[in-house]
């Protein structure tokens, strides 16, 4: 059962960005922002750190397709973007330790990138007009702060989930 709990987590974190979406835009104070959920992102990238890389590439290109054609309408740009980010994840994580604190300044870091870049890629195809500062006051900043409550409450959960299964695979091994 600890075999399919990862990819099972995943395809939950899948669905359930879509329902947390829901509740966003919030208006306060006459501004809207809006909160963007990235918690499948999120855990690709404990995934990576704590568990595997490649495995967590693999899951970011199935998720990242599924997203794309879901979700967008250009494929390819989450199909490449959350393998990339497992990937830096997974690599940075060589250099640094894997303290649950830094693993998720990391996270925070990797999610502010992928949002940073996806804007970016709107404005250069004429997607979106709003500029980066309007981007960074109702887009960026609200997200980060839904997404370091979210870490906050369940990244240890990840770690854990993580290690539990990584235990399970070294002693069905022994």
């Amino acid at each position: 059962m600890v075999k399919f709990l990862i990819p099972l987590v995943a395809v939950l974190l899948f669905f359930l960005e879509t329902e947390f979406s829901l509740y966003s835009p919030i208006e306060w104070h006459g501004h809207l922002y809006y909160l963007v959920p990235r918690f499948l992102i999120l855990y690709l990238i404990f995934l990576s750190i704590y568990y595997d890389r490649k495995r967590a590439m693999w899951y970011g290109l199935i998720f990242g397709v599924l997203y794309d054609i879901f979700y967008i309408d250009i494929i390819g740009l989450y199909t490449f973007l959350y393998p990339f980010i497992c990937f830096i994840a997974g690599y940075t994580v060589k250099y640094i330790h894997q303290h649950l604190a830094i693993t998720t300044v990391l996270s925070l870091v990797l999610v502010a990138l992928l949002e940073i870049v996806l804007h970016q890629f709107f404005l250069l195809i004429s997607f979106t007009s709003v500029p980066f500062t309007e981007f960074l006051n109702q887009r960026l900043i609200p997200t980060m702060i839904a997404n370091s409550i979210y870490l906050i409450m369940l990244g240890w959960t990840f770690k854990y989930l993580i290690e539990a299964r990584l235990f399970k695979a070294n002693q069905s091994t022994l």
